[in-house]
């Protein structure tokens, strides 16, 4: 019910505000069409009701309504039902009439698309009938130099309103889309990649790879001993480590790299053309750096990182092998002590390996 009421609220704002345009310049036409008729006085007092005070009328009433979108409908038919009806007191008039019709069909559709033009197509011709039997009208054939000039604001001012309405409704609906998708892609608690976004980029970066030969690395970063951090310092001083480490990542990756969020204290990421040694070097220093951090809310903790590193391999054929190579990498570094970063295939720390060149 309260997002009912909120869409008819919205609704009804933009409705209040072509609705009034609308009404006062379909008052010009349907008055240059009516005054050669010499209409009794309680046409004209219709006629300024309908023009000047319904559309203020229409608005409280969806606003105070319980379902505003519902109300809303039900003042578009009162539309459409007060056209017909002015059609047939102008005796069909060609060019006034036209222009009635035509914009009443053009803010259903905007509204509600074909069945709502349907629906307001046969609160037109209820319109029209009622009208009929009141006026028993005759067809006029001409439309005056008069009644075409009183006809231009209509047929101009209210389709350039409308159509504005519509490109701040679609451009609105686009920007929710582009926010919508940020979100469905992104860890809430870090602002990384999360797990299935990250992995959609390994295998755009994996095609690359495979076609390109300036190659390219990825790491896994785990924290170590994340569990014992949340038992000892609780869960609030995990969720600050893991941020304080997506802000490291952020900060001292190229604009290239592509980090993500693997899950729980797993973290990812690509480095797309850069040599084995010097991903090794890269991940190496953020190790170094992440291990001298403090944390205010907890002077004793120290968090140190794991990290497994694997270069590109013309001989996979499936993203999830690169993918595999890191995890048994991160699996050395975890089972070989911790605190260090292995390079797939090499089975020794970082530091070991620049000792040995």
């Amino acid at each position: 019910m309260e997002k009912t009421g909120g869409k008819g609220l919205s609704l009804a704002r933009r409705l209040y505000a072509t609705r009034t345009l609308g009404l006062a310049a379909g008052l010009l036409c349907v008055a240059a069409a009516m005054y050669p008729l010499d209409p009794a006085p309680w046409v004209w007092a219709l006629m300024l009701f309908n023009g000047i005070f319904w559309p203020h009328v229409a608005y409280q009433w969806a606003r105070r309504a319980e379902v505003p979108y519902h109300a809303e409908h039900r003042n578009l038919l009162v539309d459409a039902f007060l056209g017909g009806f002015w059609v047939a007191a102008m005796q069909f008039n060609p060019l006034p009439s036209a222009a009635t019709i035509a914009m009443m069909a053009m803010n259903n559709v905007a509204i509600g698309g074909l069945r709502f033009l349907l629906v307001g197509t046969v609160a037109q011709v209820l319109g029209m009938g009622v009208g009929f039997l009141v006026f028993t009208p005759a067809f006029v054939p001409q439309t005056s130099p008069l009644q075409l000039y009183a006809c231009l604001p209509l047929l101009t001012l209210y389709p350039l309103a409308l159509g504005w309405i519509c490109f701040r409704q679609a451009t609105t609906l686009g920007r929710h889309k582009r926010e919508l998708l940020a979100l469905s892609r992104t860890d809430s608690l870090t602002g990384l990649l999360n797990h299935g976004a990250w992995k959609d980029q390994l295998e755009i970066e994996f095609q690359r790879c495979k076609r390109l030969p300036q190659g390219g690395a990825i790491a896994l970063i785990d924290i170590d001993h994340f569990k014992t951090i949340n038992d000892t310092y609780g869960h609030v001083a995990g969720d600050i480590v893991l941020r304080q480490l997506s802000k490291m990542l952020k900060q001292n990756l190229r604009a290239a790299d592509v980090a993500g969020r693997y899950g729980g204290d797993e973290f990812c990421v690509i480095l797309p053309d850069l040599a084995l040694d010097r991903a090794a070097t890269t991940m190496d220093a953020l190790r170094d750096r992440f291990a001298t951090l403090g944390y205010e809310q907890s002077p004793a903790l120290k968090v140190s990182l794991s990290i497994g590193l694997s270069a590109f391999n013309p001989a996979h054929d499936d993203a999830m092998l690169w993918l595999n190579d890191a995890d048994q990498a991160l699996y050395e570094a975890k089972t070989t002590g911790r605190n260090r970063v292995i390079c797939s295939g090499d089975g020794k720390p970082r530091h070991e390996l620049l000792d040995s060149v």
